[in-house]
């Protein structure tokens, strides 16, 4: 094991120490507007969220903080130990290219995420000036030819496809990468009540029984063990909402337990990589109960990732 790997393991067990955690994102959430969610942010691993106004602003925010946690433990790595890490950061390169493509078609031109070293793409994919451009370039990289340039058809593929580039590259992802296929799929299927692409799914692992499934449960039974798990206990199309918070929750577990062996390899690093993006999500989520007045469904989701 060389000295990096051991000092790439120990710096991703320190970063867990910024992390907000579950008891201050449910106190943030209790916050009686988002104004004084923000400035209790300050002085903390998201203190930059506390300068920013409205509530998408401030999520981007927590975002682009928990990115910056991700290239400084790359930093640390080994050369060559970041593709991994890059991998699963892709993730926020993904979300570029979909503002890219909002922009494109109207939208506001939104800041990026700053990728550094993680970045893979999203230097070339930035100045790209039309969908069927951004095709071409996706086709030639590690995101794989998308089989479409409508905006919809190219997100839906870089989904599936992050999904796909997680489960081979990084083998202790595996089995959270197709378990989050599974659920997208399921959510097109019978929440947007959208066609996949065959193809699609079957690059990312889930192979091809799915394609006559007519429910949920058929769904599950048709999907390989490796990936059904994320729908376990989920029947109806209204309650996929809750497979996607368990999902989270289930890998928070798997994640605990590789940054708590005494292991100084890839293992510590990616799962410290999954417990800084779940604080993120938790703190977005309380940042959503504190600007909507403690709404319900917004209270319903947070106390599902807690």
């Amino acid at each position: 094991m060389s000295a990096a790997w051991v000092a790439g393991s120990v710096k991703a067990r320190l970063l867990l120490d910024h992390r907000l955690g579950t008891a201050a994102a449910l106190e943030l959430a209790h916050a009686a507007s988002l104004e004084e969610a923000v400035a209790t942010l300050s002085g903390t691993a998201y203190g930059p969220a506390a300068a920013v106004g409205t509530l998408e602003e401030a999520q981007r925010s927590v975002a682009r903080c928990t990115l910056l946690q991700l290239r400084v433990l790359a930093a640390w790595l080994p050369p060559g130990g970041a593709a991994g890490l890059r991998t699963l950061a892709a993730w926020f390169e993904l979300v570029n290219i979909e503002d890219r493509l909002a922009y494109l078609a109207g939208g506001p031109l939104l800041a990026p995420f700053e990728l550094g070293v993680l970045t893979s793409v999203w230097d070339a994919a930035a100045a790209v000036q039309s969908p069927q451009e951004l095709r071409v370039l996706l086709a030639g990289s590690s995101w794989g030819d998308p089989g479409a340039d409508e905006p919809q058809e190219i997100s839906l593929a870089l989904r599936f496809a992050w999904a796909r580039r997680v489960a081979a590259e990084v083998a202790e992802a595996r089995v959270w990468a197709a378990g989050a296929a599974a659920v997208l799929l399921a959510e097109e299927l019978f929440v947007a009540h959208r066609l996949v692409d065959p193809a699609l799914v079957r690059r990312s692992g889930l192979g091809t029984s799915w394609y006559e499934a007519s429910t949920l449960g058929e769904l599950r039974a048709r999907l390989p063990s490796r990936a059904a798990w994320s729908l376990a206990g989920i029947d109806e199309p209204a309650e996929l909402w809750r497979a996607g918070l368990a999902w989270w929750r289930a890998v928070e577990s798997d994640a605990e337990l590789m940054v708590r062996s005494y292991r100084a390899d890839r293992a510590p690093v990616v799962g410290a990589a999954v417990l800084l993006a779940l604080d993120a999500v938790r703190v977005i989520a309380a940042l959503a109960v504190a600007a909507h007045g403690g709404v319900a469904p917004a209270r319903e989701v947070l106390d599902a990732l807690c």
